[in-house]
């Protein structure tokens, strides 16, 4: 029997879908999906939404109906899940990211070692930087046992996109419980500065000020922002990343944009990673609404904490819980929030 997602429900975006079609895939059950991104100003199915449906469907030998541009309503029953070496290219500059975000659950429990090289926008508005994956999302789910890996073969910005990156995943029997509830001390704070097509001075520009943010904190920790100003643009951003001595990782990032100041660009960036560090959350609010389906998953009690307890974490939690039947606690103290779940230890 399918299990019946409202796509309405909580933020009504694009995360209901991607967590559905995830779980769906994974587990082997049907799943219908109806009032689709209700409530966003264009309603429906878009070309990235598509591309991640058929991508999954790829990897299972998936029935799909309603797969359409601007389609509120979708069934997709996964057949057999494969593994192998795959290529998916988005068409347009819809986000690289977001398609990791779908795959990257069904990736860890497939049968083989897999490839996939995803071809869109690495940088794209609404949506993590690539270098945020590679260096906080990977990073994060390691600690659940997971290896998978990230590597940027081009930068591609919106509108032109053409960007590519290749995901590389090892099947896990299962994933462990994490129990962080605290960031922990500062050892190393990392960076990526880029400016595609544009002066290279931009690059430099957006790395000095988030340096220079950083270091109003009085951080002891080294600091070392990257420059880079290849790929296909115009486009700039920076992502910052954060390690404590607990292994702990989270990330801030700032996407550039036409009459932007790249001071600016950077000083955001160092502004939201700050944000969380003052609050010692053991995860930055974009990678709690990403890690909770992990929590879920994994073998036994697992706790975090985040500075934030957004909507998307919020929705998150509730479709996970329709899939898997666990219970999501959350809990305010100290400025931060922490998150519980008894993990199911899912093993295909």
């Amino acid at each position: 029997m399918a299990v019946r997602i409202d796509g309405s429900y909580g933020e009504g975006g694009g995360q209901i879908l991607r967590t559905s079609i995830a779980l769906s895939a994974l587990l082997g059950r049907p799943v219908e999906i109806v009032n689709i991104r209700a409530k966003r100003a264009n309603p429906g199915l878009q070309p990235q939404h598509l591309t991640g449906v058929k991508a999954a469907a790829l990897l299972t030998d998936a029935e799909v109906k309603g797969a359409e541009k601007g389609s509120t309503r979708l069934y997709f029953e996964p057949k057999t899940l494969k593994c192998g070496n795959f290529s998916i290219d988005i068409g347009t500059a819809g986000s690289i990211s977001l398609i990791i975000q779908t795959l990257a659950p069904i990736l860890l429990y497939a049968p083989c070692p897999t490839q996939i090289t995803v071809t869109g926008g690495t940088d794209v508005a609404w949506a993590p930087p690539i270098d945020y994956m590679r260096f906080v999302f990977t990073k994060v789910l390691e600690r659940f046992g997971a290896k998978l890996s990230i590597e940027l073969i081009r930068r591609g910005h919106y509108p032109r996109g053409g960007g590519r990156a290749v995901v590389r995943a090892e099947p896990v029997k299962r994933l462990k419980a994490v129990e962080s509830e605290e960031f922990g001390n500062v050892v190393k704070i990392s960076g990526i500065s880029h400016a595609v097509n544009l002066p290279p001075h931009v690059a430099e520009r957006q790395a000095k000020a988030a340096r220079e943010e950083l270091s109003k904190m009085g951080l002891d920790a080294d600091i070392a922002i990257e420059v880079r100003n290849d790929g296909l643009g115009p486009g700039s951003g920076v992502v910052i990343w954060a390690v404590s001595d607990t292994g702990n990782v989270i990330g801030g990032d700032s996407l550039g944009e036409r009459g932007k100041p790249a001071e600016t660009v950077g000083k955001e960036a160092a502004q939201k990673l700050i944000a969380v560090l003052k609050t010692r959350a053991s995860v930055d609010p974009h990678m709690a609404d990403m890690a909770v389906l992990y929590m879920a998953l994994a073998e036994g009690r697992s706790r975090i904490s985040t500075s934030e307890e957004t909507m998307h974490l919020k929705t998150n939690m509730y479709i996970i819980e329709q899939f898997l039947g666990v219970k999501f606690s959350t809990m305010e103290k100290a400025g931060r929030y922490t998150i519980e779940v008894e993990g199911v230890g899912y093993n295909r």
